[in-house]
């Protein structure tokens, strides 16, 4: 959890100094900034702009994607897009939240799940051999079920007030029942798609890095994929669910342990309020 006065942009912004060290980039070569988060410091400036700020990354464009928890999923995809009619060649993605803030310790359905964290990649063009390379992304929604998982208050519907404030709008509600049920089909599906597309079966992916949500969830999805539990990664029981967070973080600690290595074949996927949801698939 954060400490007193910490904001977002203050977890996101050292996340993204160890990528860019890790990649072997200073922040001014960056041409592009996307933070996937629903908890920037502020509802106005980004906090994509606010990190820029803070690396001093002058020439890159800014900004957020509030998707929930595949944030970084959906971050990954616009990058991607961006990058590949040429304009854009180095930039930096991040998963970053701060949900502890947004929790109502009386509602235990909710309050012991989440965490605050922060990840982050450097993406830069394959030359298609020894370099990693993103091979196919999936991104959907289904607006219907907003209801959900959803923060009411705070937003221009239901401004901040005293009244908002005595109601606990500002906390977040779930339907966990609910959201499980949806979560794996949408899960399972967008994975499937997305290896069928590549012609990919589930004995080469080498390892699979789902958002950290809920232990029943990841276990399930992985089975139904046909995916051993030896692949699988797992930060939940260190960090619970860091929601946009969790994916990066996942891969980071993995990269650095030396579990994950070049060439590796990794699989990701994500569910969250929306409802989103999405897959990824990538060359280490």
């Amino acid at each position: 959890m954060i400490e007193k006065g910490q904001a977002m942009s203050d977890l996101a912004t050292p996340a993204s100094v160890s990528a860019l060290q890790m990649a072997g980039i200073s922040a001014d070569e960056l041409d592009l900034i996307v933070i996937g988060t629903s908890t920037a410091d502020m509802l106005t400036p980004s906090a994509a702009c606010m990190v820029q700020h803070q690396l001093g990354a002058k020439k890159a464009v800014a900004f957020d994607v509030n998707a929930a928890c595949p944030g970084f999923i959906y971050g990954l995809t616009i990058a991607q897009k961006f990058m590949q009619d040429g304009s854009y060649s180095k930039v930096l993605v991040v998963g970053s939240e701060i949900i502890s803030n947004r929790l109502d310790y009386k509602d235990r359905s909710t309050c012991v799940l989440f965490g605050d964290g922060a990840g982050a990649v450097v993406l830069g063009h394959s030359n298609g051999k020894d370099d990693g390379e993103i091979l196919a992304m999936d991104i959907e929604s289904d607006g219907d079920l907003w209801h959900l998982i959803y923060m009411p208050g705070g937003g221009s519907r239901i401004p901040s007030s005293h009244e908002m404030l005595n109601e606990g709008l500002q906390y977040l509600k779930m339907n966990g029942n609910e959201v499980f049920k949806h979560a794996v089909r949408a899960l399972v599906d967008s994975a499937r798609k997305i290896m069928a597309q590549q012609g990919i079966t589930s004995e080469e992916i080498d390892w699979f890095i789902p958002h950290q949500a809920n232990l029943r969830i990841m276990e399930v999805v992985a089975e139904r994929l046909g995916i051993p539990s030896k692949k699988v990664i797992i930060t939940i029981h260190k960090y619970g669910n860091t929601s946009v967070a969790s994916i990066p973080v996942a891969l980071d600690e993995a990269v650095r342990s030396g579990q994950i290595r070049k060439g590796d074949l990794i699989l990701v996927n994500s569910f969250g309020a929306g409802l989103t949801w999405g897959a990824g698939l990538f060359r280490y």
